[in-house]
């Protein structure tokens, strides 16, 4: 079923004179919650995908080889069983690319297809393109790959112990925490892991490249970042930039794992389709797509502090070693962002954060919700919660003593001072709506009275930093036409991934215009149209595109508004808009009149928008600066219970108050939370990635590797978003990001299952629980706490 909003239909005369009428509200603009722009086609199967458009005359379909080793020097590629196969068309590997055989996102290094070695298990070293999709598949298996094994590096231990980094470390550093931790009351050393995380996300990479005339490409690409994704081709294909066209509509998910990895699969399709001059497309199977694409890194995390015995902070030194994969792909900014939130909400005196960037020959890492701030809070959250331990307090009242506070306690570690801080308050609000000390006392109680079932409840805060960490990515562009109907046509650098961009910056241009956002349609994303477009992450999606498109409707609604003064009778000044009209006190005039008015008049009715983030700065030699425009908070209090016979755990209720600034879409932004919350629940407490002894991944499908469902679900869960508390003024409406910071709310979770296996034991210590807390770890956690 296709659904068809309103128009706003000029009037028959156009020039007759402005008639009163009421004015009244339009309908969806900022602040309302307004439902997804394809809502209704993802519940009926009308939105369509890039594997659900009709696929061009003869087009071609594309199947990986890939290495069966996880290092082997590649020595030998046969073809000629596959090639024999009736409705195979060729076989493309590294000596086929045209360009420039690199698809690196950040630093130069990462072949699209190798050359020489080959570098983890799954590692595509081949391409079959046949005339259907099975047939591809059947050839790429009788494609022989000879290789001379290589010894891999396969654990993140091993990685560590030989120094195998793929970059030098990188140091945040204020003060000087090597005597603050001698000179300290109180010192402890201690640490935790935490594993990767496939991006599972419903639609698998998928990309259709169609050749065009003059060398030309057009690429359907299921990506965050089409402008990369263009660049990437481009270079592959040894064509100029504006010869390819990247387009994408929708994603049926992404959450990082299509910002830098679509380029692989975009990339095969454009190389196979200039080889063959034909139409080619290359969608993964599940089994393959979690073979072949990397995950969130995992992190090694080691902490040494030195604290009072109140339990307040006095000197941090802390090592977060990534785990990077094969390749270097996003991992600067990963490990920046680790290091960047290794603070969370938390004022450290004195303070040393070192990341290693370690090197496994395992699928290159990336990209997932949260870029690594994720696995720092976690680092701050444990370090916490093992001070609060050993001083036998409860972690809420040494997360309190230890939070940012002004006027001296502000500065972070990589020297930006925190602005506008409301975990406080927060804390304060969540503890009394979630009558936290009553069920703190209630829990004690229980727990001391049963030794089989034991329950736990922790709060834990949220500051995530917004922008990108590399300030040139702080820019986007929009443009806005508006057609003599008055209906509007969006198109910005935003891709639709379902989190509601295009819904939220449609409401945004409904609202400089005060029309109805069902007169307002988003187009898909397209290089063509807005060029150098930063990738939709960081949170920053509604942000940057918003800012433009506004930005862009502003400069229209200028022009319109001299047009109205003339009809109306009135000053420029005193034209307002709203209700779908141009108002002057009591005249009125309708939008889509006044659009004929001002065609008629000769005025542009289209306009370019820009926008880049104000007061942003960061120097990567000293790591110092201003990389977060500002700040979005949160806080969440958990309550699970364990069964400590068999390490079985259930969610029992997450109270959650989330700061959105002004929201621009409440309906939309409490989605946001709710998922990302359960996203980090599964990350820290189910999906676990295991890899055997050769380094072949086993958790490569459904069946081998869980992600949460309903059932998962904490059976009581009260989201509220915090009011009264707008965003700096240059964000759309005051609003705040809402994407990536309500994954860290599931630490809540994980700490209260710690909580819960330190009722355990006698107490002194902090319970070695490592995430993921499978069953298996809970059981383990319990009997290492028990006397």
């Amino acid at each position: 079923m296709t659904r068809r909003g309103p128009v706003f239909a000029p009037d028959d005369n156009a020039a007759a004179p402005a008639r009163a009428r009421p004015t009244a509200r339009h309908k969806g603009g900022v602040s309302e919650t307004a439902p997804h722009d394809s809502a209704l086609r993802h519940v009926d199967g009308g939105a369509k995908y890039i594997d659900d458009m009709s696929e061009p005359a003869g087009c071609l379909h594309l199947a990986l080889v890939t290495s069966e080793w996880a290092h082997a020097r590649i020595t030998g590629i046969d073809t000629a069983k596959a090639l024999a196969l009736d409705g195979v068309a060729t076989v493309i590997a590294a000596g086929d690319i045209p360009g420039e055989n690199d698809m690196a996102p950040v630093m130069p290094g990462e072949p699209l297809l190798p050359p020489e070695v080959a570098e983890y298990v799954g590692h595509p070293v081949a391409a079959v393109a046949a005339a259907d999709f099975e047939t591809a598949r059947q050839a790429a298996k009788l494609v022989e790959v000879h290789g001379e094994p290589l010894q891999p590096v396969l654990d993140l231990d091993d990685a560590i112990a030989r120094e195998h980094y793929l970059l030098a470390p990188i140091v945040f550093q204020r003060g000087d925490p090597g005597p603050a931790l001698s000179e300290a009351p109180r010192r402890l050393q201690g640490g935790t892991r935490v594993g990767c995380q496939d991006h599972f996300y419903l639609e698998t990479q998928v990309a259709l490249a169609v050749p065009q005339e003059d060398d030309e490409m057009v690429v359907y690409s299921g990506t965050q970042h089409p402008t990369e994704v263009q660049h990437i081709v481009a270079h592959l294909l040894a064509v100029p930039h504006a010869a390819v066209q990247v387009e994408v509509r929708r994603m049926g998910g992404a959450f990082g794992g299509k910002e830098s990895q679509a380029s692989l699969v975009a990339g095969l399709a454009a190389v196979a389709a200039a080889k063959t001059g034909r139409p080619v497309k290359l969608r993964l199977d599940r089994d393959s797509d979690m073979l072949v694409t990397g995950k969130r890194h995992a992190f090694k995390l080691d902490w040494d502090v030195g604290f009072d015995d109140d339990g307040r902070i006095l000197a941090v030194d802390m090592q977060l070693a990534g785990q990077c994969g094969w390749s270097v792909d996003l991992s600067p900014g990963v490990l920046s962002r680790a290091l960047s939130h290794a603070d969370n909400a938390y004022y450290y005196p004195h303070v040393r954060l070192t990341g290693l960037f370690c090197k496994t020959n395992t699928q290159s890492n990336t990209a997932f919700r949260g870029f690594g701030g994720p696995q720092g809070m976690l680092a701050a959250e444990a370090m916490l919660d093992a001070i609060a331990r050993s001083l036998g307090k409860d972690p809420l009242e040494v997360r309190r003593l230890n939070l940012y506070a002004a006027p001296d306690r502000l500065l972070t570690p990589y020297h930006q001072t925190v602005e506008h801080f409301r975990i406080p308050e927060m804390i304060d609000q969540l503890v009394a709506s979630s009558d936290y000390a009553r069920r703190r006392a209630e829990i004690d109680r229980f727990n001391a009275g049963n030794d089989v079932i034991k329950r736990g409840l922790a709060l834990a805060p949220v500051k995530f930093g917004i922008s990108f960490n590399k300030p040139e990515m702080n820019q986007a562009g929009a443009l806005v036409n508006v057609y003599t109907d008055g209906s509007v046509a969006l198109n910005h650098g935003g891709t639709e991934m379902g989190q509601g961009v295009f819904v939220k910056v449609a409401q945004v241009v409904a609202e400089v215009f005060g029309i109805d956002l069902t007169a307002v349609r988003a187009t898909a994303t397209t290089t063509a149209k807005v060029p150098n477009t930063s990738p939709t992450a960081a949170s920053s999606g509604s942000d940057l595109n918003g800012m433009a498109a506004k930005q862009a409707a502003e400069t229209i609604r200028e022009r319109m508004r001299a047009v109205a003064a003339e009809q109306l009778e009135a000053d420029a000044r005193a034209v307002t808009f709203a209700g779908n009209q141009a108002v002057a006190g009591n005249k009125t005039i309708g939008f889509g009149e006044l659009a004929q008015a001002c065609h008629q008049a000769r005025v542009s009715l289209s306009s370019t928008g820009y926008y880049r983030t104000p007061k942003i700065h960061f120097d990567r030699e000293t790591n110092r600066g201003r990389p977060f425009y500002y700040y979005a908070h949160g806080v969440a209090v958990s309550e699970v219970a364990i069964d400590t016979l068999t390490g079985e755990w259930k969610p029992l209720r997450t109270d959650i108050l989330h700061d959105v600034g002004s929201s621009l879409n409440p309906g939309v932004d409490r989605g946001q939370i709710e998922g990302g919350f359960i996203q980090g629940l599964g990350w820290l407490t189910m999906e676990e990635c295991v890899w055997d002894a050769e380094g072949r991944l086993l958790t490569h499908a459904p069946s081998t590797y869980k992600i949460p469902t309903a059932r998962d679900v904490p059976r009581d869960l009260r989201i509220e978003l915090l009011q009264n508390a707008p965003n700096e003024e240059a964000t759309a409406f005051r609003s705040k990001a809402v994407g990536e910071p309500p994954l860290m709310l599931a630490n809540s979770v994980w700490l209260a299952l710690r909580d819960a296996v330190h009722a355990c034991g006698p107490g002194g210590r902090a319970a070695a629980l490592d995430a993921p807390a499978t069953p298996e770890k809970i059981l383990r956690a319990v009997e290492a706490m028990r006397p």
